[in-house]
């Protein structure tokens, strides 16, 4: 089996790099990209290195990052100039192979294992690829050069900016087993929580692992974890017409005011139902799972799920599940109101297949007929042109027209 060659290509800074090409006065300052805090969405999206340097981090508020950066330059997001450069970037990426993977706006893998013959080695592919990146964008990534998706993405995270890094088949055990497991892309937070209650916490303990505790306590990603470890990952980077395998579908949103009823919080339950049905009927897809995360003015999380009766993508179906894990959980009498609000559809699954029609079954259809018609509206005029009189009104939910998946900042989740 030939070796594969595979490049993961990250753009520094993505977002803060870009304000500083819109406007050159902001270069070499500490700048950070973030929502309108007047309207209440004053999180870090994006910050430059200058305010990397000085511990500000994406995601925590802005009060928060000013506490260590009091010179920080604040500037709203420009999403159109982002799609912009991320084409343009996506475009040179191309030129080297037609196995062109995004993972999101400022990640892409690019297998170039049939392209070494013509452009080289993946670190030379990778160094001018880096080069022609600056040159023609302004732009700078660093590249992890690797025989899998993992390391590669790896290799990416560990020299930045501006950076090539090559993580081989006889240097991998001493070039990444010695990191943190979180490192891992497959691994989450609350994963690395559960390996380190059994003492793995590096990615070469992971390798390591026992496979029948392993299957045991994480199922089959369990022994995926651990062959991921081992350089055993085959999965294969898409091509870039591909369509991407949709696991699930989610919107959230901060409101412009904290919520104390369950009126305005259902308001907003239905007008994110609203945005994800609509998507996951743009993905030919249905779901069975609803998950609703809440953050209240506390900043305390709290993230709950409930099947629904049966597979579908009507909002209707999705927001009275959603409502019933918020009166399940969430109680405005004796509970800090709440800030933000995301729903989610999981347990995704292609339209056509054998479906479990339930009780109201009817209902359900007479309902998706409905939001056909709100879509075939939206798409002609805009999600705002129509709503449901629930939320008509809600001055309170922002972003009503924001419906470009592609442009969320934490989509990844």
């Amino acid at each position: 089996m030939k070796e594969r060659c595979i490049l993961h290509c990250d753009l520094n800074n993505f977002y803060a790099s870009v304000e500083c090409i819109l406007n050159p006065s902001l270069k070499g300052y500490c700048v950070a990209v973030c929502g309108d805090k007047d309207v209440r969405h004053g999180i870090i999206l994006a910050k430059s290195n200058e305010a990397k340097a000085l511990g500000v981090k994406t995601a925590e508020t802005v009060w928060q990052a000013r506490k260590k950066c009091p010179d920080l330059i604040c500037v709203p997001p420009h999403h159109n100039a982002y799609a912009d450069y991320s084409r343009k970037v996506k475009n040179i990426y191309l030129q080297y192979s037609d196995r062109v993977e995004s993972f999101s706006l400022d990640e892409c893998w690019i297998d170039v294992t049939d392209s070494l013959n013509l452009f080289g080695s993946g670190k030379k592919i990778a160094d001018e690829i880096r080069e022609r990146v600056k040159k023609e964008t302004e732009l700078t990534i660093s590249v992890g050069v690797s025989f899998t998706k993992s390391f590669a993405k790896l290799g990416s995270d560990m020299k930045k900016p501006d950076a090539t890094t090559v993580i081989s088949k006889e240097n991998f055990r001493n070039t990444v087993w010695n990191l943190d497991v979180s490192e891992m892309i497959m691994i989450g937070k609350k994963t690395a929580e559960s390996l380190k209650k059994y003492n793995i916490f590096t990615i070469g303990q992971l390798a390591k692992a026992d496979d029948l505790l392993m299957k045991e306590v994480f199922g089959i990603n369990g022994i995926k974890m651990i062959d991921a470890a081992n350089g055993r990952d085959y999965t294969p980077v898409n091509k870039a017409d591909e369509e991407r395998e949709v696991k699930s579908v989610g919107h959230g949103t901060t409101t412009n005011k904290d919520l104390d009823t369950y009126a305005d919080a259902s308001a907003v339950i239905y007008f994110l139902s609203e945005m994800v049905a609509s998507r996951m009927r743009r993905y030919n897809v249905i779901g069975k799972t609803v998950s609703l995360d809440l953050r209240n003015s506390n900043l305390e999380h709290l993230s709950r799920q409930k099947p629904m009766p049966s597979s579908n993508h009507v909002a209707k179906e999705i927001a009275g599940t959603a409502v019933q894990l918020l009166k399940a959980n969430w109680h405005p009498d004796s509970d800090a109101p709440l800030r933000t609000i995301t729903v989610a559809v999981s347990n995704i699954e292609k339209c056509g297949g054998s479906v479990q029609e339930n009780f109201f079954a009817q209902d359900t259809q007479k309902s998706e007929k409905l939001e056909n018609a709100m879509d075939a509206i939206r798409g002609k005029y805009g999600f705002g042109a129509i709503a449901r009189a629930n939320y008509f009104g809600a001055d309170f939910i922002a972003d009503k027209n924001n419906d470009d998946e592609d442009l969320l900042p934490f989509k990844r989740g």
